[in-house]
């Protein structure tokens, strides 16, 4: 099967290749980076170089794929300049228009938790738009829209609160459920998925544990050596100042917050409780938490 992986050699499409490449298919990965082609190469898959904001590249790319596994990139959170819900919205058309003009009949997109809802989502409404986007696509064009929960490697951003403070202090969490994800079992299931042929449109959520923000401190402060560390709630003001005294963009920064305080309301998890996923991943938080503990040392 030919597959064309979107996302370079991030989080989830790097193991997405490896794990595409070893089941003996041939895989193209699209990048931004000349640099990055040699590591593609590595990983016995070939490199398409050339931008998403190019429709001509993406048609080029597309053409002949049995599948597509598109995603957004993330972008600069601190860019005053960014319109984050435009920039979701013109990766998403040209995704539209480069699978339509190149015939693909299978596209995998990752999407997020949260991505049901018209408002109340916060930065979310980006993959909300994507969403819509691809689903005025031909019937034919059959799409499984990958709903993953909260990263684990968003953790990496408390690690500063951490060494100044003590303590994690946000506007969601503590005593509330908080679905994790590891990346590697998102690209699992993304593989998963381009290897199911589909007919239609479907929805998967995809999440490793579920635990409290409180089990969560505690278990990051066992594997960093503070085994006291708390998870406390703060106004959604108070962190809404933060993120922008820290030089976020303000829409960013309360988009950021909106979301949050939609996961701690339960508003952002609604359509997700109704449809956990039947078995969870297998990477536990108790496993990142090593990398985290490494991550906290260096930093």
């Amino acid at each position: 099967m030919n597959v064309v992986v979107t996302g370079s050699l991030g989080n989830i499409s790097k193991p997405l290749t490896i794990e595409l490449v070893q089941k003996g298919h041939d895989v193209t990965v699209i990048s931004s980076k000349p640099e990055k082609q040699k590591d593609v190469e590595a990983l016995g898959a070939t490199a398409a170089i050339g931008s998403l904001e190019d429709v001509d590249f993406l048609v080029s790319t597309f053409t002949d794929a049995d599948a597509v596994y598109t995603m957004v990139p993330p972008n600069n959170y601190f860019d005053h300049s960014l319109d984050l819900i435009a920039y979701y919205r013109r990766i998403g058309n040209n995704y539209a228009q480069a699978i339509q003009q190149s015939g693909v009949k299978h596209v995998v997109n990752l999407s997020t938790i949260g991505a049901h809802l018209e408002q109340g989502s916060g930065i979310l409404f980006g993959a909300h738009t994507v969403e819509k986007i691809l689903h005025e696509l031909p019937s034919d064009v059959a799409i499984t829209h990958m709903r993953p929960t909260s990263f684990y490697y968003n953790l990496y951003a408390y690690v500063d609160m951490i060494k100044n403070q003590g303590l994690i202090a946000t506007n969601y969490g503590a005593d509330k459920i908080i679905p994790w994800v590891s990346p590697i079992d998102i690209a699992a299931a993304v593989a998963e998925e381009l290897e199911t042929p589909l007919v239609g449109r479907k929805v998967r959520y995809v999440a490793s544990e579920e635990l409290t923000g409180n089990e969560t401190a505690s278990i990051l402060g066992a594997a960093i050596g503070k085994p006291d560390l708390q998870w406390i709630i703060i106004p959604s003001e108070q962190m809404q100042g933060g993120l922008e005294a820290a030089g976020m963009n303000p829409q960013i920064a309360a988009g950021l917050v909106e979301m949050y305080a939609s996961l701690y309301s339960g508003l952002l998890s609604e359509d997700y409780d109704r449809h956990r996923p039947a078995v969870m991943g297998k990477v536990k938080l108790e496993e990142f938490a090593k990398e985290f503990a490494a991550a906290f040392q260096k930093g």
